[in-house]
This record gives structure tokens, sequence and C-alpha cells, in this order.
């Protein structure tokens, strides 16, 4: 599917990586894993600290007769400071599990005012409980104040800080509340989902509220020549992509061909076309709204080139505009249209509009239905859908319109693969090995085949095939950088050799200084080495670079997540394990 602002398949978006591939024909890397939870898959064999906490801690005192009641006046008489504090606990941990939490905060109270200053342990726990009353009664400031003197006498106390992390969530003090719950993950080594979860949750409304803003001032930045030829390589029938044409010429070379009477005045659009042939792109918006202001003869033709390098640099707001006027422009050349209907598609799958993105690729294979596009797209969606063997069939359709189309034969094997392994069917995993192996032997140039098959074999651990495929895609396509991202991680996953995976990351970088999966995949690493100050700086590197408010999202929960760890570190000496 031909990405809205097109995706490298490295970017994050929330989608898993191995669907994102599919953008644009490349494999993603399923190594490294998760970069804020080091080993956030693990769960607890046995079960425990999954619970709600909602209890106080200490026992609750038994439940007193009126006859009883002098006898225990005389006994608290005789106890020691400490030890009538400790009763009046435990008689507000009779009230808490009653309900009655205001009689319980009462009791908590009194057992703070008696508990010697020097009881720190018991202080704290005091203060934690009267905390958890005060949670119930959905006292917000009360709860955090109480938690901060709970944790100022206890630094490690996992009750009050996750306590506080939830009030501090309340109270929509995000950042806060995520070095609470990033603290408490650490001191639980990941093991308790509740904890995790909160952490999930916070750093995605972090990341979207950050994203939301930076996206509508950020300036609009070109992606890398290479990026953008990939882009179009995966359109087959697009006439704004196609080279010029004898009949296209601009004017003066029609001049010397005695061709100037086909055209009779300058055309703005052509010129941006031959800009696009120059890889001379930043002047290709300014080229098509003069020919769309004149009024020209390429005018939907401007709107739909102009439109796609909106996209490109990451400002869908602009391209829909000119997208919907090619798709109403009933007397236009129906590929317009229908090309107009795949990148609207698929800038709204982008955007998480699932039932529009349908809506257009349906209208699309309505209006062309012989165009192999249409389905190579629409099978793309399909996947991220879910909807495997509909996009099977559309794969299908799209080689029997264009059986050399190598990109559509690799993919449709991807995709066979990827339902196989997620279903855990050996035979059908096995099937669509031996389908990949086609795929290269029919297509040995198709640089993607190589690439989605070395996806394939890292699932399968076969990590010395692999290697090959991906040497032979930088033998193919030795300018992208994508594939030497892919490669790196690779070499983490199977020969733990962590220097041979930076160089290749680094190289990746010296390609394409705009690779943001480069910058990325690197802050990744750098977090789980434990260099948390350089991951940051990688991933405001990949912020700055991002194709998509979604895509700045999920870089900024990673980048807001490598922070809470250096506070976690700074305040209370805590670091997850490192590699």
């Amino acid at each position: 599917m031909a990405a809205s602002k097109p995706v490298e398949p490295q970017s994050g978006t929330g989608l898993p990586r191995w669907q994102l591939a599919l953008l644009v024909g490349t494999p993603i890397a399923l190594g490294v894993g998760a970069l804020y939870l080091w080993n956030r898959s693990r769960t607890n064999k046995d079960g425990k600290r999954t619970g709600e906490r909602k209890t106080p801690e200490g026992s609750a005192s038994p439940v007193q007769g009126q006859d009883g009641a002098a006898a225990v006046s005389r006994e608290q008489e005789s106890m020691s400071p400490l030890d009538r504090a400790q009763a009046a606990k435990n008689k507000g941990n009779k009230y808490f599990k009653a309900g009655k939490y205001d009689s319980a905060i009462q009791c908590y109270t009194e057992a703070i005012g008696l508990c010697p200053a020097e009881q720190k342990t018991d202080l704290s726990t005091f203060y934690q409980n009267r905390a958890a009353a005060f949670e119930q009664l959905m006292k917000w400031t009360e709860v955090v104040q109480d938690c901060c003197q709970a944790v100022a006498m206890n630094p490690r106390y996992v009750k009050a800080l996750f306590r506080r992390a939830k009030a501090l969530e309340k109270l929509d003090n995000k950042k806060e509340c995520l070095e609470d719950v990033t603290a408490v993950c650490i001191l639980e080594a990941f093991q308790n989902q509740q904890s995790m979860l909160l952490a999930d949750k916070v750093l995605k409304h972090l990341g979207k509220e950050k994203a939301k803003e930076k996206y509508k001032s950020r300036e609009p930045m070109m992606p890398s020549p290479q990026f953008i030829k990939s882009y179009f390589s995966s359109f087959t029938d697009d006439i704004i992509s196609q080279a010029l044409q004898k009949g296209e010429k601009k004017d003066e070379d029609k001049d010397k061909e005695g061709e100037a009477a086909e055209v009779t005045e300058s055309s703005a659009y052509l010129k941006a076309k031959q800009y696009m042939e120059e890889e001379n792109y930043d002047k290709i918006i300014n080229e098509c709204s003069k020919e769309v202001d004149s009024e020209g003869r390429y005018t939907a033709e401007a709107l739909l080139l102009r439109a796609t390098f909106y996209l490109l640099i990451g400002n869908a707001t602009a391209a829909q505009p000119d997208l919907d006027r090619v798709i109403n422009m009933q007397d236009a050349n129906v590929k317009l249209r229908a090309n107009a209907l795949i990148k609207r598609g698929s800038m709204y799958m982008q955007q998480q509009q699932p039932m529009l993105s349908t809506q257009d690729f349906n209208m699309a294979a309505e209006i062309d239905t012989r165009n192999p596009d249409v389905y190579h797209h629409r099978g793309q969606l399909k996947i991220l859908l879910d909807q495997v063997d509909e996009a099977v069939g559309d794969f299908d359709e799209c080689i029997v319109l264009r059986p050399d189309s190598a990109l559509a034969q690799a993919q449709k094997c991807f995709a066979l693969y990827r339902q196989a392994y997620t279903g855990n069917n050996p035979s059908q995993v096995q099937t669509a090995m031996d389908g990949f192996e086609n795929v290269i032997r029919q297509f040995p140039r198709c640089a993607e085949g190589y690439a989605l098959y070395a996806q394939a074999l890292t699932d399968q651990q076969q990590f010395g095939k692999a290697d090959e495929m991906y040497d032979k895609c930088i033998e193919l396509e030795p300018d992208n950088a994508t594939t030497y991202v892919h490669k790196g991680l690779l070499q983490l996953q199977w020969k733990q050799d962590l220097d041979l995976g930076l160089e290749l990351i680094s190289k990746a970088i010296e390609i394409d200084n705009k690779c943001d999966f480069a910058y990325e995949t690197m802050g990744t690493i750098e977090v789980q080495r434990g260099n948390l100050d350089r991951a940051i700086d990688m991933f405001n590197k990949a912020i700055n670079l991002a194709k998509s408010e979604m895509e700045m999202a999920h870089l900024y929960s990673l980048c807001d997540a490598a922070y809470a760890q250096t506070e976690v570190a700074r305040k209370y000496g805590l670091k997850p394990p490192t590699l």
C-alpha cells in the first residue's frame, strides 16, 4: 500500500513491524524488542504480583467488645509509643477492610502522630496506609502527599511508588507518573502486569500529546532520494511517475524536433516532471502549483503530483484537497483517479481510519478494474487488517494482470508465511519458504524478494542464510540504508556481536542521514546498553525525521521512556539490566 506519507518499513507506528514492512516492500526486523520494558513480554509463571494493590499493610485488630475496652485501655498505657502506633494502625486496617475509610484515616493519622521519628520504616507504612484510604475516597492530592512522605523515608517502597503513580495519572501529571511507574517496573523486574500496563498507557498518551503539538509546527522535510525512488517503484501504472514521453517534451525541446504545435504554451507540470527525472525534488511542488493556478492542460496531473509530494514531506492536510479534486474529476484519466484513490486510501489507513481506506481501495477497483496497482496496494491493506486470504486474492489478481510483478509475488509469499507462522503450522511455513525460493529464482534482481525471505529465515533462526539474503540485497541496492539496519539487528540476534551490529547501523546513517529507522534502532540498542543520554539523542533525531504524526508519537514514547529511566537512575539509583 502506498504510504500516504510514505512510511519506511522500519517506522514504528503502533502496528507490528512486520506489517509495516509491507508498506513499501521491505522487511522489518523482529529482534531488539521493546525499548522501555527490557523484557516486557515476560510473564510471572506462578501468577503472583499481578493483583490490584488495595489493602493497607499490617494485620487488623480483632473486634473488641465493650467489656474489653477498659482492659485494652489499661494495656495501652503500658505500651511503648511504637506499639501504640502499631495498635492504631491495626485498628485503622479493621476500618479500612470494613469500608469505613474516614475512620481508617483517623486511626492512621493517630499512628503517624504516635510513631517515633526514628522508626522510618514503620512511619512510611503508616503514611502509605493512609494514602490507600485517601485513594478509596478519590482524594488524589492527599494520596500523592502521603506517598511522598512514605517514599522519602523508604525510597524503594513499591506500594507507595505505584500508588503515587496512579494518583499522579488522575491529576494528569503524566511525566512524574511515568517516573514512578518506571521505578516500580524496575524494582519488580518487570513481572507485574499492572505496572507495565500503566507505563504503556502513560507513554502512549504522552507520545500522542507531544506529537500533536510538534507535528503542527514541524518544518516539512523532503525524504532521501532513495526513499522517494523506492516509494514510486511500488507503482507500475502511475502516469505521474513515468518518465517524460516524446509527446510531453518541454516546449523548447519540441521546437528542436519540429513538434511545437503539440504544446503552444509553457507547462509548469512538464517542468516539474523534468525536475523529478533530475531528482531535483524540492522544486516540484512549486511548479505543480503554477500549473494548477494557471488551470493548464495538465491540472489533474499537477494536482496528483503535488499531493504525492505533500504526502512525502508529511503534509497530509495539504495533500487531501488535491487528492479529493482529482478523484472528483469525472473527465480525468481514470488511472489518475485510481492512483489518487490508492494514495488517499493509504493516507486514511495511516490515520487509523480503516473503513474510509477500504472504501477508497474498493472504489479504485471499480473504476479501473485492470489496474495492477489497485490490487497490489489493496492486498497490503488487507494484510494490515489481518485479512490474509483476501490479501492473497488481491496479490494473485495483480500477478495475473502483471506477471512480471516481482514485488507482488514476494509479498504474497510473505503474507502466506506470516499466516502460517502465527498459526503455528509447520507444513504451511515450509510451503511459504519454498515459495520464497521460487521468487528469488524467478526474479533474481528483486531486492525485496531477498529482504522478505531474510525476515522469514530470521524467524526460523536460519541466521546464516538470512545473512546471505541481506548481502544479496546490499549487492542489488547498495544505497538502501534499511537493509544495513536489518543486517545489523541480525548480528545482534545471531552472534550477539554488538560492535558489528552498531557498525552496520552507523553505515546506514552514513548512506542516508534521513533514515529515521536507523536512529530509532540505534536509540533502542543504546537504552539496552544503559547509554540513556545517547539513546535520547538518537530518538530526538528520529523524531525530527518522522513522516507522520502517528510515527512521531511512537518515537516520543521511546524517548520519554528513556528519559524516565535517567530520572529514576538519578533519584533512586535504579537501572534495568543491560546488554
